[in-house]
């Protein structure tokens, strides 16, 4: 009998020792888990590398450009003229030479903002094949017509850096352009040979009693949002490659793109590039008359930075 209470006393044990869940240590070095709950520990932080800037990433900068633009805009009548002779002309001349400036200063890690202008005009003189209206005087077949146009572009821009990011010591930018453009043209006809005196030198007048004149002309102009990408390549610490584009156009209406690309070597703080640009332009259609253009040709450009 006492055998048979020994022998049930261990098997109870036995099946307790088993159905009782062993005690879970606490991790090293901390606190015990509450049950049910699982410890993970965090990685370990990636080393960090600093965002290097290169020469033209950090201070402010001024600058200066030229170009001889080629090609000759055009003018003609708009979609809601009351017109009915013809208004299709070819500006005549060479362009002379564009004259830009631009102020620039670094905003945060390779980002900037710009602020740039550039001014261009030509005159010439070609003799017409049939009537022409032009702004408000009409000019009769065989006349021989001077032309002049002025050409402005006022353009504020802000480049994001958009990859790599973040930057560490790479050598190449990719940024999109935010800009606003402020464009002007204006133009001028006259004809040099027509009269505007009588035999006697008196001046002519006209229906109004004003002294004749041939003379006709007009500004168009207008703001415009531009949106576009730029490229920039660090060949070396002081040569630089660089090369944007960027335009905006509203159907039917106006259209602008700007382009450029240079590569440019830097000593000390002064740095010149050489290379190429150019600028198209529409004013509104929607008017009586518009202009249209686009100007290309090499370009330099010469940087002065603060840093």
């Amino acid at each position: 009998m006492k055998k048979t209470a020994i022998g049930l006393f261990c098997i109870s044990v036995a099946a307790w020792a088993q159905t009782t869940p062993p005690q879970q240590q606490p991790p090293a070095g901390g606190a015990p888990s509450a049950p049910g709950q699982t410890t993970i520990e965090a990685p370990p932080e990636l080393p960090k590398y600093p965002d290097v800037r290169l020469p033209g990433e950090y201070g402010f900068w001024i600058g200066i450009q030229g170009w001889v633009p080629q090609s000759q805009p055009t003018f003609d009548k708009g979609h809601n003229s009351l017109v009915t002779t013809s208004s299709a002309v070819t500006m005549q001349g060479t362009p002379n030479l564009a004259e830009g400036g631009e102020i620039g200063i670094a905003v945060g890690l390779h980002n900037a903002l710009r602020l740039s202008y550039f001014t261009t005009r030509a005159s010439g003189n070609f003799t017409n094949g049939q009537e022409l209206t032009l702004w408000s005087q009409d000019y009769p077949s065989g006349t021989l017509i001077s032309t002049d146009y002025k050409v402005q572009d006022f353009k504020i821009s802000f480049d994001y850096l958009t990859w790599p990011y973040p930057v560490e010591s790479r050598r190449f930018r990719l940024k999109t352009l935010w800009q606003v453009h402020y464009v002007s043209v204006r133009s001028g006809f006259d004809a040099p040979l027509l009269p505007t005196t009588d035999a006697n030198g008196n001046p002519l007048i006209d229906s109004n009693g004003n002294p004749l004149t041939y003379m006709a002309n007009g500004t168009r102009w207008y703001f415009t949002p531009a949106i576009g990408l730029g490229a920039t390549k660090y060949i070396a610490r002081n040569v630089r490659f660089d090369a944007e584009v960027a335009g905006f156009t509203i159907p039917h209406h106006t259209t602008t793109w700007d382009a450029d690309a240079y590569i440019n070597f830097r000593v000390g703080p002064i740095e010149v590039g050489a290379g190429g640009r150019a600028f198209h332009f529409k004013t509104s259609t929607d008017g009586p008359f518009y202009l249209r253009g686009t100007l290309y040709s090499p370009a330099v450009q010469i940087r002065w930075y603060s840093h």
